[in-house]
């Protein structure tokens, strides 16, 4: 476990914690929450199962940081130094041996970011790291509990990270399978197979064409995390050269560590999620021909039928043309496009 405390420092917590487990951090806390935070997803789920065990351990960091006080207070005191910025960082913990199966528990202090005290945890001793840490030696020594630390460290450490342990290994470990996508942008795109929420990520995805894996017009993708702590991947499939008739003949493999079992997507335009209108058949631009073309000749016809009318008043004559007529006669020579 790691602590800080400081003063004179502008915008920084005057009290910060954090545990790790394994060199990798549990859980945080500063003086701006109101309560430990969990930093791994197996530490959440140890919150969600044990609630009352983690308020406990919660409660105890928080209530660390008046100790810590009276320790900044003593240290500046002892070193004459009352003002100005201080930092004092404590270092407490234990170390395995998996041999041996030896425990060496560790309890240090830094002062202004120099090493400054420590305890021998076999003589429950303080042994000062800098001159400056002689008097609050001294004062340690004569008030320390004896056998209180070495009950933390020979139990109630060990304890502790042997539950936190079997919590991570237990998460670590686990297998999650995922949930597979096809996805295609536009109707000239490549087919994206995309798999999400999967754990661990030792996994592989491909495309198979007749059951055999295939590696011409694919482009795989890096695995990427997701916020969770689970995992996405995707591999792409040019469809260019692919006829519709031919599409049942592809399919999508996921493998996951693990897991006997492939997730396999055959490639299937109903089940393709896309952002265009499948209604529309052909590429949407050659479909804006004949669309153009239509309100051409329309306006041309309009336009014809107008000028017509107005060289027959001229003539002083009359004529109707009916939009009924323009209209019929714009489908008879405009192409189909609906």
């Amino acid at each position: 476990m790691y602590f800080m405390i400081s003063s004179g420092v502008p915008n920084f917590p005057e009290y910060l914690a954090a545990v790790n487990v394994e060199d990798v951090m549990i859980a945080y806390y500063d003086s701006n929450m109101n309560e430990p935070e969990p930093r791994q997803d197996w530490a959440k789920e140890v919150k969600k199962e044990d609630l009352q065990l983690c308020t406990e351990h919660g409660q105890m960091i928080i209530l660390y940081q008046q100790m810590l006080e009276v320790a900044t207070a003593s240290f500046k005191q002892h070193t004459n130094q009352t003002k100005g910025v201080h930092i004092i960082q404590e270092l407490t913990g234990y170390e395995w041996d998996d041999e041996t199966e030896k425990v060496t528990g560790i309890k240090q202090f830094g002062y202004n970011g120099e090493d400054f005290i420590a305890l021998d945890i076999e003589t429950e001793t303080w042994i000062s790291s800098n001159p400056q840490a002689e008097i609050t030696k001294q004062i340690w020594n004569a008030h320390t509990n004896k056998g209180f630390w070495k009950n933390v460290f020979a139990t109630t450490f060990p304890a502790w990270s042997s539950m936190y342990m079997n919590y991570a290994e237990s998460f670590v470990h686990r297998k999650v399978p995922p949930s597979v996508s096809l996805l295609q942008k536009t109707s000239s795109s490549p087919v994206s197979c995309h798999a999400t929420g999967f754990y661990p990520d030792r996994a592989v995805m491909f495309w198979r064409k007749d059951g055999e894996e295939i590696h011409e017009d694919v482009d795989h993708k890096e695995i990427l995390p997701n916020h969770d702590g689970t995992f996405q991947m995707s591999v792409d499939l040019d469809i260019s050269s692919i006829g519709p008739e031919d599409w049942r003949r592809y399919d999508c493999v996921f493998q996951l560590s693990g897991f006997e079992d492939d997730v396999v997507t055959r490639l299937n335009e109903s089940i393709t999620r896309t952002n265009w209108d499948k209604r529309k058949t052909g590429n949407d631009e050659d479909r804006s021909i004949p669309i153009i073309t239509a309100m051409v000749v329309l306006v041309v016809i309009v336009t014809v039928g107008v000028g017509f009318a107005v060289y027959k008043r001229k003539k002083g004559k009359s004529t109707n043309l009916s939009p009924v007529n323009i209209s019929d006669l714009s489908e008879r020579l405009s192409p189909e496009t609906t």
